[in-house]
């Protein structure tokens, strides 16, 4: 894979005549610069994730993230690190993985990012081709950038951040990060897509776009770690993997009030439930899934008038609706009344 990197490499690294080819967004002319890079020093069991990623803390929320881009499949399996409480780390050049779980297991026991990179570092034979970033619970951070990282590659540590990349198309890609992530408004995943969308926009990776990933946890540490991680999404292959990710977020944010809607279903507290399928819904005013649910909430307040023309979006996209519909008493989502049966009837009567 290190020979088929370095051919990638320089078939890019002179300017052409030919317009780019694929999506303008991931290959553009006049945004690289030609220099040498060595390779010798990597070792055979890592894996070449050439790219540039962000690992940082929301001061707000205490939240920790890493997101990264990058011209390689699948890039969120090896790159992106997190634990709820303890840290994020994003491993990447010739990536070794061993950087993500050794580094949350010192931080998790107190060691402080630049020494725990250090100690990493300090063992790593094949340190000079690899590029790590850090950052704590706490918001310290730290990152490496090994001497033989493929140019244009360099790294900024910021307060609470870190953003790094290697094989870039020029110098500018970790300084528009930097501004990026430090000028946008917003919760964490809106500002490290930021920096995502400025390096690209900057020059990116060389070879251009295949993969992306946003992994973000709670800053607290509690006995259901498995309920403390928020986002953890990503795009394997995609010719526009930064734009994937951007709906995949609004995709979560959406379902994520949607899962908070069910726990109040749970609780028989359906006008909080409507208020959070309802928000759901306004972020995804196409998705028939949110209406359909939208549409049970409203029914089980007795509110079927309001109700019918969500089941009639429901039931024309999908005979499986209705069917669904039918089920609805059993687990309580419609009450198990005679006005809730009722309602059942009318909705399968009007909305068909």
């Amino acid at each position: 894979m290190r020979a088929l990197a370095l051919v990638v490499l320089v078939g890019c690294a002179s300017k052409s005549s030919e317009p780019p080819k694929g999506n303008d967004y991931c290959r553009k002319r006049a945004t690289y610069t030609s220099v040498p890079s060595p390779l010798s020093g990597a070792s055979g069991s890592s894996i070449p994730a050439h790219t540039f990623s962000i690992v940082a803390r929301d001061p707000a929320t205490g939240d920790l993230g890493v997101a990264v881009q990058s011209h390689y499949f699948s890039v969120g399996s090896a790159v992106t690190w997190a634990e709820p409480g303890v840290g994020a780390v994003a491993t990447q050049s010739f990536v070794e993985k061993a950087y993500g779980p050794k580094g949350l297991a010192l931080m998790a026991s107190g060691v402080a990012p630049a020494e725990a990179l250090a100690q990493l570092v300090a063992a790593d034979k094949g340190e000079a081709v690899r590029q790590v970033g850090f950052v704590d619970a706490t918001g310290r951070a730290a990152a490496h950038t090994g001497a033989k990282c493929i140019d244009f590659a360099g790294h900024f540590v910021g307060d609470g951040f870190t953003v790094q990349a290697n094989m870039m198309g020029n110098d500018k890609v970790v300084p528009a990060m930097r501004d990026a992530y430090q000028t946008t408004k917003g919760d964490l995943a809106e500002r490290m897509l930021a920096a995502l969308d400025a390096a690209q926009a900057a020059g990116g990776d060389i070879r251009g776009c295949q993969s992306a990933a946003i992994l973000i946890v709670s800053g607290k540490r509690t006995d259901a770690p498995w309920n403390e991680r928020k986002v953890d999404l990503r795009v394997e292959d995609s010719p526009d993997p930064l734009a994937e990710l951007r709906r995949l977020v609004v995709h979560r944010r959406a379902y994520d009030r949607v899962n908070q809607g069910d726990l109040a279903a749970e609780k028989n507290d359906f006008t909080g439930a409507l208020a959070h399928y309802d928000a759901g819904m306004k972020m995804l005013p196409d998705n028939i899934e949110l209406k359909y649910w939208v549409g049970v909430a409203l029914a089980s307040l007795d509110r079927v008038d309001e109700a019918l023309p969500l089941f009639r979006a429901a039931f024309a996209d999908d005979p499986a609706w209705v069917e669904l519909t039918r089920r609805m008493i059993k687990p309580g989502l419609i009450p198990d009344t005679d006005k809730g049966r009722a309602n059942i009837d009318r909705i399968l009567r009007e909305a068909k």
